[in-house]
């Protein structure tokens, strides 16, 4: 098997106790070499400053190459550009530009005033600054604001001609509905990267309402397994095993590049990289 390119999404720390979980996770993948690590922007825009310098710090301080995310959610397009200014300055030249969640309680998505209307307005004004690769969110399952799958990829391809560079995957739990997409993606002209979002399942309550909100589908035979494990404390070693199966069916399938989730807790992901022959890399000075 063919050991793939990794990388890794954080979350912006919110106290001085996540901050050290953000730095323990970073300590603990950082050794496995990832081609980029990303930063999320809280729903609502509710962490933006919190991303700014969770993203400036690990730039200068860790040596990763950083992603950014960045939303269309409750700033004016000056305020979106001024934060991605911001970005640029600080040396981080990759973000991940979506539409963002609305804030708890509002509803539908409303654009900003003066704000970018969605996704594709948003990786056009990127892409015209000249300054940054652009990478976006692709969804494998129905978007649940999509008339269908097809309006998914449709809407992807929008957002490739508007300029970004790469799609990362929505999480889900079958390697087929990956494949199926991509299929999808292919038929319709998309010739850009396509990386698979990968879920370490740390804890099957909140995953599962997480996949619930966000429309990815869930297997019968994952949420029976996944009930069996959690009554017999057995649930970190399925999580463990399912996500390697996942990864490795995917690798099988052709996929050189896989995207972790790792909700700021690096353990299960660790291991999985592990076991599918992604090492840490240890220098020549750090070798007796």
């Amino acid at each position: 098997m063919r050991t793939p390119q990794i990388s890794f999404e954080f979350f912006p720390p919110q106290n001085l106790e996540a901050s050290f979980r953000l730095w323990d996770t970073v300590q603990v993948l950082a050794p496995m070499d990832p081609r980029f690590v990303s930063v999320t922007y809280g729903a609502g825009g509710t962490t933006r400053d919190l991303t700014r310098d969770a993203v400036a710090t690990l730039h200068k301080s860790s040596g990763l190459n950083v992603a950014a995310h960045l939303t269309c959610v409750n700033a004016s397009k000056a305020e979106t550009l001024a934060i991605a200014d911001q970005f640029a300055q600080a040396g981080v030249s990759d973000i991940v530009a979506l539409r963002g969640d609305p804030p708890k309680g509002q509803g539908a998505f409303q654009p900003h005033p003066e704000g970018f209307a969605n996704s594709v307005a948003l990786i056009e004004a990127l892409a015209a600054t000249g300054r940054f690769n652009i990478k976006v969110g692709a969804y494998p399952d129905r978007h649940p604001e999509a008339a269908s799958q097809s309006a998914d990829v449709d809407w992807l391809k929008r957002k490739i001609d508007a300029g970004a560079t790469e799609a990362l995957t929505q999480f889900f739990f079958e390697a087929e509905t990956y494949f199926r997409f991509r299929d999808k993606c292919a038929k319709a002209g998309i010739d850009h990267a396509i990386t698979p979002g990968i879920l370490p399942i740390e804890n099957w309550k909140g995953a599962r309402n997480f996949a619930i909100r966000c429309g990815t589908v869930i297997p019968s035979w994952v949420e029976e397994a996944f009930g069996k494990a959690v009554r017999d404390n057995r649930e970190d070693l399925l999580a463990t095993a399912l996500c390697t199966e996942l990864c490795s069916d995917l690798i099988e399938g052709g996929v050189d590049k896989l995207h972790f989730y790792t909700l700021n807790r690096p353990e299960l992901t660790r291991d999985v990289c592990h076991a599918l022959g992604v090492v840490p890399q240890v220098s020549l000075e750090n070798v007796a």
